[in-house]
């Protein structure tokens, strides 16, 4: 009781959900949510008009991919419809309830909490790259070969139950109130839904300078050895730049998109859950527990030393 208390204490303090429930109170849905059901028609509408631009290049483009690539995206959603409110959000309430400072919505903490979130996101995406266990959700984003707006819609749908959330959970702390936090991730998953292309070129120096942009996110979707790990910002390029992972795109070695290990199948339900299926395969292999569960926070890379050796120090 406590703890929903709290939540509706979160709400109110926003202020924007009053509004909603003034404007459409027959439809339940949270701030970042609505940003999305708002945003769909228009990823549908352009991922359209560069379809009929590539459709004939099947390098570029494969209409069954793409409606696959939404059907990954549906599922990603449906599960944070369902899940985001009873598992992450408590968790931003309890944080925020005990928060350092009372923040005011203003157009300076506006800015903030966006420069915050993209901060956030930077961490987050790396450790998505770095670390086994978020790697395995993050995965079926960068699996397919094809790099276009579709692809920006192939998520994990097990994206909720693996907790990459809690990397924003010091913006709550701090006195962030939650639902600008996922009103700020809102928008910056809708900006780079259209950094997911390979029609926009180069862009001017100024904004490749300060921004993420599709010259930025074609190398962080290839694959090439000088391309791996790269480029991990969301809509600011800065903390690339700042904490050296940034790269150049080529003009002499285009992208090669997609993950080293290509998987076999293309069954919605093996695209989510292949990596685990390894990921766990891996950790059942004889050998001590902390050897074993090294491999949630290792690099997806990251072999274990010889099991037979490991199983005799275990019993040594």
């Amino acid at each position: 009781m406590v703890l929903m208390d709290m939540m509706q204490a979160v709400l109110e303090d926003s202020g924007l959900m009053a509004l909603w429930q003034q404007v459409a109170p027959w439809i339940a849905l949270d701030e970042r949510q609505l940003i999305f059901v708002f945003a769909t028609p228009v990823f549908i509408a352009v991922a359209v008009w560069e379809y009929l631009k590539i459709r004939h290049d099947p390098r570029l483009m494969d209409a069954r991919e793409a409606v696959r690539n939404f059907a990954l995206g549906a599922g990603y959603q449906v599960t944070e419809l369902l899940f985001a409110g009873v598992i992450a959000f408590p968790v931003y309430a309890l944080c925020y309830h005990y928060r350092l400072f009372n923040l005011e919505l203003t157009w300076l903490t506006g800015f903030l909490t966006f420069l915050g979130v993209d901060f956030c996101f930077y961490w987050m995406h790396r450790a998505s790259h770095r670390m086994r266990w978020f790697w395995a959700a993050h995965v079926v984003h960068h699996s397919s070969e094809r790099m276009n707006f579709s692809t920006a819609m192939r998520q994990n749908a097990t994206n909720i139950f693996n907790g990459m959330w809690i990397f924003y959970l010091p913006l709550a702390l701090i006195g962030f109130n939650p639902v600008w936090i996922g009103v700020a991730y809102a928008f910056s998953l809708v900006y780079q839904f259209f950094i997911h292309t390979t029609l926009v070129g180069r862009l001017p120096g100024w904004i490749e300078l300060v921004f993420n942009t599709p010259s930025h996110h074609r190398v962080h979707h290839g694959r090439n050895p000088g391309y791996i790990d790269r480029n991990y910002g969301g809509t600011l390029i800065v903390w690339d730049r700042l904490f050296g992972t940034f790269v150049d795109e080529d003009a002499k070695e285009p992208p090669d998109y997609g993950i080293t290990r290509p998987v076999p199948s293309n069954n919605l339900l093996v695209l989510w859950t292949h990596e685990y299926v390894d990921l766990f395969r891996d950790m059942a292999r004889p050998g001590g527990i902390w050897s074993r569960l090294g491999h949630l926070w290792h690099a997806p890379e990251w072999q274990r030393p010889d099991a037979s050796r490991d199983s005799r120090q275990t019993r040594d």
